[in-house]
């Protein structure tokens, strides 16, 4: 199944591709284009993946002793959708290495945001302990926190996701006051981001930022100012 792209300015193979999560190599030879043949106005076809959303993925940078099932595992996918997504031909990893993960959908009537509180490390913490003490799970602490590693230091700051039903005896942190004036502050979009990435960095969803700058799809071109 393809989709047809008409070229615009400025546009490269790399963008596309990147837009469309699909490999320069395939877009071009699926073309027989290159980068110096690509013009203004010429139709590209692009292969859409049956089952995936181009648009649902994010980025990840592989770190010394992963493996496709602890990343499949961490993100909730499978070690067989991150190959297709990457057109891996056997397991292997290197270090450094970018792959594509499959954001998993959820449908809007089903989804629950998750609340976080604020924790400080304490002498004797460790992220087992404090996972059970929160309901949640090293892997969650670990990945909404991007930490390289299990060690931690006193006083360090984690956000700890809370279940609907848990009740909170301790956090930390300043009081927070709901603001009346909906304050916003912008973010340039840079080469490698997402939707996705950008929600989570600031701690947002999707969604709110796609309302809050009137985005009709999950596009972004480097260089954009979105309203966080």
């Amino acid at each position: 199944m393809n989709e047809v792209y008409v070229v615009k300015r400025g546009d490269t193979l790399w963008g596309i591709s990147n837009q469309y999560g699909v490999s320069v190599t395939e877009l071009a030879e699926l073309n027989n284009v290159n980068a110096s043949t690509l013009q203004v106005g010429q139709q590209l076809k692009i292969p859409i993946k049956s089952g995936l959303n181009p648009d649902n993925l994010f980025y990840y940078t592989v770190k010394k002793g992963d493996t496709l099932y602890s990343i499949a595992k961490v993100y909730n996918t499978s070690v067989e959708a991150i190959k297709n997504l990457n057109y891996l031909k056997n397991n292997s990893l290197t270090i450094g290495q970018v792959l594509r993960i499959p954001e998993i959908y959820t449908k809007p009537d089903e989804m629950v945001n998750p609340t976080f509180v604020n924790y400080t490390v304490k002498k004797g913490d460790t992220l087992y302990s404090i996972a059970k003490k929160y309901q949640t799970t090293v892997d969650s602490i670990i990945q909404d926190n991007g930490l390289k590693k299990n060690t931690l230091t006193i006083g360090q700051n984690l956000k700890i996701r809370t279940s609907p039903t848990m009740e909170v005896e301790e956090c930390f942190g300043e009081e927070y006051i709901p603001s009346t004036s909906n304050p916003s502050k912008t973010y340039t979009v840079q080469k490698g981001d997402s939707l996705y990435s950008i929600a989570k960095k600031f701690s947002t969803s999707v969604e709110n930022i796609k309302k809050k700058n009137n985005l009709s799809s999950n596009l972004l071109s480097i260089g954009q100012v979105l309203k966080i």
